[in-house]
């Protein structure tokens, strides 16, 4: 399997959108996607394409019970960033596991 990409800016920050009172992380199969993506929106601006490691997977694991963020493997990056395929949190465990 290939690298997965999130949106990171240089402070550490993710990229997630508000879905509904809910974050989303859009993630991406290539970091041209994400490029690509970050160009039709401009609050992208400001991250740029990082590879999803266990470090930073870690940091978007749901704290205290919680269970308020949505992961998104974003499908077409031409798109709105809220249509793909939610991803379960084990799952990516399991793929950013296998892949390191």
């Amino acid at each position: 399997m290939s690298d997965i990409y999130a949106m990171q800016r240089a402070n550490g920050d993710v990229f997630a959108l508000d879905n509904k009172g809910r974050f989303c992380v859009p993630l991406f199969h290539s970091s041209r996607d994400a490029i690509t993506a970050r160009l039709r929106n401009a609050d992208m601006l400001v991250f740029k394409p990082v590879v999803l490691d266990a470090r930073l997977l870690g940091e978007l694991r749901p704290k205290g019970g919680e269970n308020n963020v949505d992961l998104l493997l974003v499908k077409d990056p031409l798109r709105s960033l809220k249509r793909g395929d939610q991803v379960d949190y084990a799952e990516l465990t399991l793929l950013v596991g296998n892949h390191t």
